[in-house]
This record gives C-alpha cells, structure tokens and sequence, in this order.
C-alpha cells in the first residue's frame, strides 16, 4: 500500500514513519508538513492510505477531506480526542490519539490493510457460515431473509443483534429487526466504520448512539449493554 504522511509536526512524521518501516507491504510515498503541498500530491498521485493530523494551520484534516477530489483511505492521527465522532462520520479508517502506541498503531493497520483487500475482491461473497449469500459494498448489504435478498442500506442500520447461528438487523425504517442466517463476525467484517462492536452479541451504528452510559448504550429508547471486554474501546471510538 501506498501512504502518505500529513501532519504539521516532525516530531510526530517520524513516529508514524519509523512504525510503518517496522510493517511489511507498506511504502511511503510522501511526507507534507504542509496541507496545501499535501491536497497537490493526493490529486495528482495514487495514494491507498493517508495518515492525517486534525489541528493544521490554514486548514484542517478535516477540512482536507473535504476538498481532495478523490480522497483514498486515510486514518485521523490528532491530539484531540473530541474529534473522533466527526472523524467516523466522515469514513476515516480509524482515529489514533497521540501519543499513539505501536500496537494500537498495528491495530489500525490491520484495518487498513482489511478494507483494502476487501475494495479489491470481487463483489459478491459467499459465507462460509451457511446458505446465506451476502452481497455487499461500503454502502448497502444484501442480507437473505424469508426466501428473498434484502437490500439494506449500511447509513440506515442502527443496530444488530447476534442469536446464535441468525443476526438481527435493526434499521431505522423497519418497527420490526430483518432475521437473517448469518456468521456475525462476516457481518461485522463487511461494515463500514462507523459499526462498532459494543458486546459479543450486538454490533451499532455509532451515529445513531443518543446517549452514553457506565455500562450501556442507548439507541431510541433501546438500551445496549456495553460487554466489559469492549469498554476501552467503546471509550476511545467515542472519545469519552
């Protein structure tokens, strides 16, 4: 994969750059500590993964992912935490606080690396779960239920609930949860980023999420218990 660095601090280019000589099958094509220089190169060249800092002078990440024509994957690095909402709205891969520890670092690679091999299969799936086919994209998922292929759009998922060998899906049109048979990681795997694992057993939309509590969620007037596993992260993706 192709990266560029984007952040107005050397001190923080060379933490990101001595990480990604540490990772195989990732080439540095690119270090801007200027933001404008950096909208030139990602217009001009093809790029698969951006690393990009928040606070810049003249403009923002966030202002950047904005006015690139054909942004690519890229991952927020930043010190502000309260950020990170904004952040998975937008489709960033991931969100990395500074300082940003190697293998929270890994973490986010992992993902990158994910998504990038998933834009270059093919796009039909098959699961090796069951009979159920799954077609998908980072826009909607086709989810086979009563007989017939469902198209369900990702932005209209609340919230997924995992039974055992069936999933439910819970959108925001439908009063009652599509019942598909399904392997629940597969799902999980195939969502865009703003899906969240909050407990073995349920998957949300985090731009849904109303309210936040010690050891729940609330989407509508549904609350979603927050397993103790996943806690660190729940906090971090939320930057709580």
């Amino acid at each position: 994969m192709k990266c560029v660095i984007i952040d107005d601090e050397p001190l923080a280019i060379d933490v990101i750059e001595s990480y990604l000589q540490q990772i195989d099958d990732l080439e540095i094509v690119a270090k801007c500590s200027n933001p404008l220089e950096a909208i030139t190169i990602l217009n001009k060249y093809q790029v698969d993964l951006v690393f990009l800092d928040i606070e810049m002078p003249n403009i923002t990440g966030i202002d950047l992912v904005g006015i690139v024509e054909k942004i690519p994957q890229f991952i927020f690095t930043t010190a502000y935490p309260q950020y990170a909402l904004e952040g998975f709205n937008l489709n960033a891969t991931d969100y990395l606080v500074k300082p940003i520890p190697f293998q929270r670092f890994l973490k986010a690679i992992s993902r990158a690396k994910e998504k990038y091999e998933f834009n270059k299969d093919i796009f039909v799936n098959v699961s090796s779960a069951g009979p159920t086919k799954t077609i998908y994209s980072n826009d909607f998922i086709f989810v086979k239920s009563e007989y017939e292929n469902i198209k369900i759009s990702t932005n209209d998922i609340k919230y997924i609930q995992g039974l055992k060998d069936y999933i439910k899906i819970y959108t925001k049109d439908n009063h009652k949860a599509i019942l598909t048979l399904s392997n629940f990681k597969f799902i999980l795997d195939k969502l865009p980023n703003q899906f969240l694992r909050v407990h073995r057993s349920y998957i949300v939309n985090i731009n849904y999420i109303k309210a936040l509590q010690k050891t729940k969620l609330i989407i509508d007037d549904i609350r979603i218990p927050i397993g103790e596993t996943y806690k660190n992260e729940v906090s971090y993706r939320l930057g709580v």
